[in-house]
């Protein structure tokens, strides 16, 4: 498989140079990536820019990919400006997966969602329960 990787704080870019993401690809690429998870990188982003097409085997790593990245409060983001390929990409039903033209777009995809996960984890920071409310109810205006 030709890839690049780039590493930065909260996320890692994996820019795949593969005409098709057939089985072979799917099978390194899903090491890749998990080697870069135990890294603690739970955001990743592949810029899919020359791919052109995806055999179910692909389908599968991403949709096995989306579910250990949300595991860890993170996001997989398909970038590609291959306006078929996106449309191949949403047809495959692949939950959770955010596809995307640019990688700018990716970049900015993942810091929204930990700005997401950040505002989220402070709900339940709350200094009270709902049971120390029990009983009490809304004045109603008559």
């Amino acid at each position: 498989m030709d890839y690049k990787i780039d590493r930065k704080e909260q996320f890692a870019v994996i820019t795949l140079k593969e005409a098709q993401f057939d089985e072979a690809v799917a099978e390194e690429f899903e090491e890749v990536a998990r080697d870069l998870l135990s890294e603690d990188y739970s955001n990743l982003i592949v810029v899919m820019d020359q791919t052109q097409g995806i055999e179910n085997s692909g389908v599968m790593t991403l949709r096995k990919l989306v579910r250990l990245c949300t595991t860890k409060l993170g996001i997989l983001v398909a970038a590609t400006e291959n306006d078929d390929f996106a449309e191949v990409l949403e047809d495959s039903k692949i939950a959770d997966l955010l596809v995307l033209p640019t990688l700018e777009e990716a970049i900015d995809a993942v810091f929204m969602h930990d700005l997401e996960n950040e505002f989220g984890a402070g709900d339940d920071d709350d200094d009270y329960d709902d049971d120390d409310y029990q009983g009490i109810s809304e004045l109603k205006e008559p």
